[in-house]
């Protein structure tokens, strides 16, 4: 069987609600029944099949194709399956995910892989604030499964995240680790202000000497022997992290975020 192909027709005016759309849902149903669902866009109810062409049958494997970046909640709650969007993808990118694999050839917008439970997201691109994060209100974010991303990450990546890994091969913008309480972010790139701002618990680990607040302490030179078991971990990614010469296990440890617990900590190559 083909994947079952959604190529948009033309960019939309209103942002539209993609949560219908995931392997889980579609899998028992006729192509005619996935054309006639509707999508909320803006204050209209649109039938997949004006905003779509569509294509295939196999849909545990889900390709959106000319995607943009008004297209919302993309795989939204997923339940195993795969789905590849060619182009860019809208807020809430992978939101509650929970078993799966999310592939995005380009960008992503405000709060990817928010509230994740498990599964795979790759963005080829940028993402925007939030990534791995929680909704405004709650406390907490991503609880378990892996996020990749090959560009740079914005503000507040990995707020409140309870578990799991985010590995950014660019940048990373301010706050990056903000009031984590456990899992692991890996920085490449350069960081910006008030990283691991209130992190409780939890390893940023960075290639880069960041700008710490003075509620970070210096712990000294270590050679940690769980490194080369993480990145054994992650050879099997298409990713820098996967490299060997990316791995290493001497780094300065600061322990933080002091004001809080101080369980934390901040991991920079040596």
């Amino acid at each position: 069987m083909n994947a079952l192909t959604f190529t948009l027709k033309h960019r939309p005016d209103q942002r539209v609600d993609m949560s219908p759309l995931v392997c889980h849902q579609l899998k028992e149903l006729a192509a005619s029944d996935i054309a006639a669902l509707t999508l909320q866009s803006g204050k209209r109810k649109l039938r997949v099949d004006e905003l779509f062409t569509i294509d295939g049958s196999d849909a545990q494997n889900i390709v959106i194709n000319n995607s943009a970046a008004k297209l919302d909640f993309i795989g939204k709650d997923l339940e195993g399956g795969s789905i590849t969007v060619a182009g860019d993808a809208g807020a809430y990118l992978g939101f509650g995910m929970k078993s799966g694999e999310i592939k995005v050839l380009g960008n992503a917008g405000l709060y990817a892989a928010c509230e994740m439970k498990n599964g795979y997201l790759e963005i080829a691109g940028n993402s925007g604030n939030f990534l791995g994060a929680a909704l405004p209100g709650n406390k907490m974010g991503m609880k378990g499964g892996i996020i990749l991303v090959k560009g740079c990450a914005g503000e507040r990546a990995g707020d409140h995240m309870r578990r799991g890994t985010i590995l950014i091969e660019g940048n990373a913008g301010d706050y990056c680790g903000s009031r984590m309480t456990a899992g692991t972010i890996a920085v490449m790139g350069q960081t910006g202000r008030y990283l691991g701002y209130a992190m409780r618990r939890g390893t940023l680990l960075l290639w880069n000497q960041p700008q710490l607040s003075a509620s970070f302490n210096d712990c000294g030179a270590h050679t940690l022997a769980f490194l080369p078991i993480l990145f054994a971990s992650l050879t099997k990614l298409n990713s820098s992290f996967a490299d060997k010469t990316a791995a290493f296990n001497r780094v300065r440890r600061y322990a933080g975020d002091m004001s809080e617990t101080g369980r934390g900590e901040v991991l920079v190559k040596l």
